[in-house]
């Protein structure tokens, strides 16, 4: 008799394949961020600010394009915060 059971044409070992290289790679990921975390509390320790890395780390992944988009926009926004507001005509007059 065969290792495999097909059920429906799908292979009990294929799916168990799939399975176990999906939970390898979940595994594989959750060291990867332990070690971020330890990057970042080293860092922190030298008295880097996280927060900032973490800013760089994000623009880094950007194109100059979409930087430059993106710190543009962010300037609009900021000078139209502290930009007066427009009194409306109505309680002009």
């Amino acid at each position: 008799m065969a290792d495999t059971i097909d059920t429906v044409g799908i292979a009990g070992d294929r799916i168990r394949s799939i399975i176990e290289r999906i939970e390898k790679v979940e595994e594989e990921i959750k060291d990867l961020m332990e070690a971020k975390k330890e990057i970042f509390m080293e860092a922190k320790s030298e008295g880097l600010d996280v927060k900032i890395l973490k800013e760089i780390l994000k623009l880094r992944k950007l194109d100059q394009d979409e930087r430059d988009e993106h710190e543009t926009l962010l300037e609009v926004y900021l000078r139209a915060m502290d930009a007066p507001t427009p009194v409306p005509i109505a309680q002009a007059a």
